[in-house]
């Protein structure tokens, strides 16, 4: 489990180190930062992908996503992007700058593409001497050898790839694979489409499904599987509580499978086609978060949209049920979700100090233990 996130100079998050626990909720107010704070998760998914400088180039490139207020940093920790986590077991952080130096390679089209400066893998909750397991700098690795020597990898790795996607091996670099293979896993679900023309609303062929994908287009196979291979009472159960009297069935059209939705007073199934926003969302999430194949980490970034506030209470049920078998995020601005999450949940609130974004209530005393690797 994930027990700490850390940020610095990414958008409001001047430096932001927060403690995670089995079911956190990220709350606040619009403009807090919440949304960087996702964005931040999941440049870190995008790093172990190998997609980090793709992703900040959709968001503009470093230069927008760098922390911009009063008391900005000087020279090379200026353009110097962190990201970090830490658990019981394993940590990773990574720091993104520019190529060179602040000023890059003027002769280059690509002066401003991020390069990876540092790169640490150590074991447990604090990066100390010690537990370093893997390091990078500029273009070298080392790794901890079995014998708690060093070697250093044959071959300089290009600034613009990560050592989580270059360097993992499970003969000779197992712990940066085990950290890669951990990121990958973690599941994100971010503003699902449910318009007239959305995925989720048409009939596709149908594969077992034990995870929804990001759009919600195999809703109706991923709903099928969990009635076949996963909790089909809990389903059912989630499905009645939000609408009472109702059931989900799902249709074979020859090799297509169709969503259904049985409510109490009407003589027929309504088709996906014909739900409301809200209805469809619900059971997007509903497919979400009854996954037969539970991630290790899974974020939700605001699962309330487009939700009557009467389904909420349901979609808190569905979300402390998925943290029994996965860590779970969740960035929302609905306080009535927050507050049905709340006995059960870790909740930070985000505020707006001087610009910065800062925990209520936080202290840097209060913040958990956190140092980042050096160039």
């Amino acid at each position: 489990m994930l027990t700490t996130l850390a940020v610095e100079n990414y958008r409001s998050l001047n430096r932001l180190v927060l403690p995670l626990g089995p079911l956190t909720v990220i709350t606040g107010a619009n403009g807090t930062g919440k949304s960087s704070l996702y964005r931040s998760l999941r440049l870190l998914a995008d790093a172990a992908r190998g997609g980090a400088v793709a992703a900040l180039a959709r968001e503009g490139g470093l230069p927008s996503t760098l922390w911009a207020g009063p008391g900005k940093a000087a020279g090379r920790d200026a353009a110097a992007l962190r990201l970090g986590f830490a658990g019981d077991d394993f940590g990773y952080a990574v720091d993104f700058g520019y190529p060179g130096g602040a000023a890059g390679h003027p002769e280059s089209f690509f002066a401003l593409d991020p390069e990876f400066k540092s790169e640490a893998v150590w074991s447990g909750p604090v990066l100390r001497p010690a537990a370093l397991l893997s390091e990078r700098k500029g273009p070298y690795v080392r790794v901890r050898s079995a014998d708690g020597g060093w070697h250093r990898r044959t071959g300089a790795l290009r600034a613009y790839d990560s050592m989580l996607s270059e360097v993992a091996d499970p003969r000779h670099a197992p712990d940066v694979l085990a950290v890669r293979e951990r990121i990958r896993a973690w599941r994100f679900y971010d503003h699902v489409r449910t318009d007239a023309h959305a995925p989720a609303r048409e009939a596709r062929i149908g594969t077992r499904t034990p995870v929804l994908a990001g759009d919600g287009a195999d809703l109706a196979a991923a709903l099928q599987t969990i009635r076949e291979t996963g909790d089909a009472a809990a389903l059912d159960a989630a499905v009645d509580a939000a609408f009472p009297g109702s059931r989900v069935e799902i249709d074979s059209l020859g090799d297509r499978l169709d969503l259904r939705l049985r409510q109490h007073g009407l003589l027929r199934p309504l088709t996906a086609a014909e739900l409301s926003d809200g209805t469809l969302r619900y059971l997007i999430w509903t497919a979400a978060l009854l996954t037969p194949r539970p991630p290790e980490l899974l974020v939700l970034n605001e699962p309330e949209t487009s939700l009557h506030p009467d389904l909420l209470p349901p979609l808190a049920n569905l979300i402390r049920n998925a943290a029994r078998r996965s860590q779970v995020m969740v960035v929302t601005h609905a306080h009535p979700l927050t507050t049905a999450l709340a006995p059960a949940a870790h909740i930070v609130e985000l505020v707006k100090e001087s610009g910065r974004t800062a925990v209520r209530g936080q202290g840097l005393l209060d913040e958990p233990a956190w140092h980042w690797p050096k160039r």
